[in-house]
């Protein structure tokens, strides 16, 4: 089976080495480079790859996929998207052959998109870039996605279990791109429902509150828009922005929209409980943190957020448990929340704080 890797990539110099080390399981490695001004070419065709250059002028990311898509060799079996700053863990290749059949033509694998300020994974979804060398394209200006263009309907979609590729994204770059290029995605498909919900998003990482509103609202009144987990999402963040305009009653009925849409779900219940916490309602924390532990199957889809799989669920029902009274239960959860994040100062004094005052009980 010949299997072929394939990047986009412009001035990553520094990702260079890691990068080709991660990706030598591959029989081929082919980058366009988009016009990089350090010696990331340089770097890259001295550790093997293919590297070719080219200037996609207006920018976009499905265009600059696909022109790399077409330096793979048409004697590939199974072709392999990545980017720079992305590593798989060793033996990827051996279990994504593995997990491929005569009908396959996309692979599903886990992805770790960032990590916690102490090595812990963060935001963790599984994602489908990797696919057969014909039938497919790429489309959509950004967060481009994999179309189908062959003839008959795809072939199978299998999970590539104990395949994993990590992202150690350099946060230095702007993302001041995304913005037009998501305004230009939904001008361009205005019925595709997953690019108005991300346009809603990336609104309100803007603090455009009133267009975040708008646009998820528009989201959530789309026939195609059937997805619970992300229709939930955009009533998180219509929520999130109605808080953030001081309406927050008008919040907090958004919060309930979203867990009756996504009861499956511990997002809706943490964000609740984080509202109500800043109201210091305590029972209201505590009966929605109760929620979400009780939810304990981590979903494996972009919507699932590191913090409430992470220590906020267990802090701040402690933090409630302690404004109750209910000292020796607070010591619990600290300690849980702590064992979720060692490396967390506060939530180390919390659990020194409260053991002395159980002590002393």
């Amino acid at each position: 089976m010949f299997v072929a890797v394939y990047a986009i990539c412009k001035n990553e110099a520094q990702f260079v080495d890691r990068w080709m080390n991660s990706m030598a399981e591959a029989d081929q490695i082919v980058v366009l480079d988009t016009g990089s001004t350090d010696d990331t070419v340089k770097k890259l065709a001295e550790r093997g790859a293919e590297v070719t250059i080219g200037i996609i002028d207006p920018w976009r990311f499905d265009v600059a996929r696909n022109q790399s898509l077409d330096l793979v060799s048409p004697q590939a079996d199974i072709c392999v998207c990545t980017d720079l700053d992305e590593v798989f863990h060793p033996g990827w290749r051996e279990k994504l052959e593995a997990s491929w059949t005569p009908r396959a033509t996309q692979a599903r694998y886990r992805y770790t998109w960032s990590f916690n300020p102490d090595g812990s994974e963060g935001v963790v979804f599984w994602t489908e870039k990797i696919h057969a060398r014909y039938g497919y394209t790429w489309v959509h200006p950004v967060h481009e996605v994999l179309k189908w263009i062959g003839q008959g309907l795809p072939g199978e979609m299998v999970t590539a279990e104990g395949v994993q590729l990590d992202h150690f994204p350099d946060f230095t770059k702007s993302r001041g791109q995304y913005l037009p290029l998501l305004e230009l995605s939904v001008q361009e498909d205005p019925d595709d429902d997953r690019n108005v919900h991300y346009l809603g998003r990336e609104y309100m990482y803007k603090r455009r509150w009133d267009d975040c509103i708008r646009m998820l609202k528009r989201h959530l009144a789309m026939p195609s828009a059937t997805w619970r987990d992300e229709r939930a999402a955009s009533m998180r963040y219509i929520a999130r922005s109605f808080a953030m305009k001081g309406e927050r009653a008008v919040a907090r009925d958004w919060y309930l929209r979203a867990i009756a849409e996504a009861p499956h779900l511990r997002e809706p219940y943490t964000d609740l409980a984080m509202l109500l916490y800043e109201d210091q309602a305590w029972d209201g924390v505590l009966y929605f943190t109760g929620c979400a532990l009780d939810i304990t199957d981590r979903p494996r889809s972009y919507i699932c957020e590191a913090a409430s799989w992470g220590s906020l669920p267990h802090d701040l029902r402690s933090i409630a448990l302690y404004h109750t009274g209910r000292l020796e239960e607070a010591l619990g959860e600290a300690q849980a929340a702590l064992e979720l994040e060692p490396g967390n100062q506060r939530l180390r004094s919390n659990v020194e704080i409260l053991g002395r005052q159980v002590a002393q009980q």
